[in-house]
């Protein structure tokens, strides 16, 4: 369990939020400015960069605290925002996720409460029947397996992260790499609250082509290929 919080130090100063993203222009104003409560509150929001060619890193300095720039790829841009900041806490969010209302106090609850790190449920929205059916999927799966996705807004004490060694330096896959080496230091907080996340990937290459794909990719990750070739499959597949 963490030792008390300092009387100096809110519940707001002990988290950061990193936001990984890249050309992400036509969003990204809305999805932070939805943060801003939080940022108002002391909460830290640092926007990492992965090399945008709009003017997404312009858009972004107005609404965060940081604007960093990293290398492309989310495994390397979420490591750059946890390096630069020296908050307990950390939650990675996706850019075209929104956290529900209560989710802090939650995660806090929850990483307070003796849990090294964790992740919420998740909701694919605008929704319909058969995404409601991949989302509760992917709940009662990481809930069975303690394998969590990005989607789900990965938060852990910034001990377990540095104990794993961060996220790990590879194309795709990181998010269930991290929570393999994460799942050794202990089972996830697995929060019944949703996050909700944009349907906008399923719904552009179509709902069951990328559910398939997916799959197909874990399986071939669980067998041992390399993700720098798993992402080139994503890549052509896509």
């Amino acid at each position: 369990m963490a030792p008390p919080m300092s009387c100096q130090q809110t519940w707001a100063q002990r988290l950061a939020i990193v936001v990984p993203m890249r050309n992400e222009a036509a969003v990204l104003e809305p999805a932070l400015a939805r943060l801003q409560e939080l940022r108002d509150a002391g909460v830290e929001l640092i926007v990492v960069d992965g090399q945008s060619d709009d003017d997404s890193a312009r858009r972004a300095r107005a609404l965060a605290d940081r604007v960093l720039r990293s290398p492309a790829g989310r495994a390397l841009q979420m490591n750059a925002g946890a390096a630069a900041t020296d908050r307990p806490l950390l939650l990675f969010l996706h850019i075209d996720t929104e956290l529900p209302a209560g989710a802090v106090p939650a995660l806090l609850a929850a990483l307070d409460g003796g849990f090294d790190w964790g992740r919420f449920d998740v909701a694919i929205e605008p929704a319909t029947p058969l995404l409601r059916l991949v989302a509760a999927m992917m709940n009662l799966r990481s809930r069975a397996s303690g394998i969590c996705t990005g989607d789900q807004a990965l938060f852990m004490r910034r001990e377990a992260f540095d104990a794993v060694g961060g996220f790990p330096r590879q194309d795709l896959m990181e998010d269930i790499e991290i929570s393999c080496r994460l799942r050794r230091l202990g089972r996830p907080a697995c929060l019944p609250l949703r996050v909700r996340t944009s349907s906008r990937r399923w719904m552009r290459h179509g709902v069951v082509r990328t559910v398939l794909l997916m799959w197909w990719l874990r399986l071939r990750y669980a067998l041992g290929a390399e993700p720098s070739a798993l992402a080139r499959l994503y890549r052509e597949a896509r």
